[in-house]
């Protein structure tokens, strides 16, 4: 069966201004639900060892995914209610939820793709109106965060393998559609963005805009 439009959108410094975990650590910080002096070490090691070469995004969601093993799961529930009124919903620009709204109209297959975890991002996409989201899924165990992340994560070519699946679950190929677009800010969506008919930059990183503009590809800014 062909479908008309598949339109997919990353969050973070996409229809998001910024990155959702940074955000998150901040308001941890703020609120006294981290230990400012353990934190930023350990963020200043972790990015030493990228910087070498020696660490991957995969320890970069993990030390996010980190922040959750201390508290049980009705409090992380209840400080997310308040990071997204203090943090997240003043930020959403209108330009996002307008082109969220015209891909609406266009058609009803609309996807959330997000490299973050399903936690933080869940909410958001209930307030951006997604009913599909794919997000990295973090690992519990007894009820409880582990730090670790479940299964393939969302991120870089797990992108196009977590797509496929979510799309093969519901009996559909992406040939399926007659178009099929992503919008994306990051270098590390090159693999799903090579995938798609319409690929479209957005609010782009330097490897992203200068291989936009090598492949003719649309950039538009969202502020």
């Amino acid at each position: 069966m062909i479908h008309d439009i598949l339109a997919l959108f990353d969050l973070d410094r996409t229809l998001l201004p910024h990155d959702t975990d940074e955000q998150w650590t901040a308001f941890l910080l703020e609120h006294g639900k981290l230990d400012r002096a353990a934190f930023d070490a350990a963020n200043r090691a972790l990015a030493a060892r990228y910087t070498r070469g020696e660490a991957g995004a995969l320890e970069f969601a993990e030390f996010y995914l980190s922040t959750l093993t201390a508290l049980d799961p009705v409090e992380l529930a209840a400080l997310h209610d308040v990071f997204m009124r203090e943090r997240v919903l003043p930020s959403i620009p209108v330009a996002a939820r307008d082109l969220i709204a015209k891909h609406r109209r266009l058609g009803p297959f609309m996807v959330l793709t997000t490299a973050t975890s399903r936690f933080m991002t869940a909410p958001v996409a209930r307030e951006l109106g997604f009913e599909n989201h794919i997000a990295t899924e973090p690992e519990m165990r007894d009820g409880r965060y582990t730090g670790r992340v479940a299964g393939t994560p969302n991120m870089r070519e797990g992108k196009v393998e977590r797509l496929l699946d979510w799309l093969a679950d519901r009996g559909m190929r992406l040939s399926d559609f007659r178009e099929s677009w992503f919008y994306s800010d990051s270098q590390n969506d090159l693999p799903l963005l090579s995938h798609v008919t319409h690929p479209v930059a957005v609010n782009a990183d330097p490897v992203l805009a200068a291989h936009a503009r090598h492949k003719g590809w649309p950039q538009i800014t969202i502020g």
